[in-house]
C-alpha cells in the first residue's frame, strides 16, 4: 500500500507542477500581449519575437519561429489565406537600414514565401524604405 502512495502523491505533483507551468505560461504571454511601446522597447530580441507571435496568433495567423541562428533571415514565418509571410523582427535602439530589408528578401525566397516583412519598434532609415520598396517588402 505504501508504495501505491508514494507513486501517487508524486503523480499528484506532476500534475500540479504542470497546471502551474500552464498558468505560468499564460500569464507571461497576457504580459506580452498587454505589453505597449515602453515595455516592447525594453525587451529583448527574442520576447520581441514571441511578442509578434502572440499578436499575429491574435489576428487569425499560424506562426512558426524560426530557430535562433541559421535562421537565413527570418525570425517569424506567418501563414494565412493560403499566403506565408516571412518576418525579419528587429527590436532596435537605433534606426533599422538596409541590412534588415536584405536578410527578409533573401528568406522570403529561402522559405518559398510570398512575402516580405520587417517589424521594428523604431523607424526605419530612408535607405531601409528605398530598398523595401525595390524589393516589394514591407515595412
Amino acid at each position: 500500500m505504501k508504495p501505491f502512495l508514494v507513486r501517487a502523491a508524486a503523480i499528484v505533483g506532476d500534475i500540479a507542477a504542470l497546471v502551474f507551468d500552464t498558468i505560468k505560461e499564460e500569464e507571461s504571454k497576457k504580459i506580452l500581449s498587454d505589453s505597449g511601446i515602453l515595455e516592447v522597447d525594453a525587451m529583448t530580441g527574442k520576447e520581441f519575437e514571441k511578442f509578434l507571435e502572440i499578436h499575429f496568433k491574435n489576428l487569425g495567423y499560424s506562426v512558426n519561429l524560426t530557430q535562433d541562428s541559421q535562421d537565413y533571415g527570418a525570425d517569424l514565418v506567418l501563414y494565412k489565406d493560403g499566403a506565408k509571410t516571412v518576418v525579419q523582427a528587429k527590436r532596435s535602439k537605433n534606426p533599422v537600414g538596409i541590412k534588415a530589408v536584405q536578410e527578409v528578401a533573401g528568406a522570403v525566397r529561402h522559405y518559398n514565401g510570398n512575402k516580405g516583412r520587417v517589424i521594428t519598434n523604431n523607424r526605419f532609415t530612408e535607405n531601409a524604405c528605398k530598398l523595401a520598396k525595390s524589393n516589394d517588402v514591407e515595412l
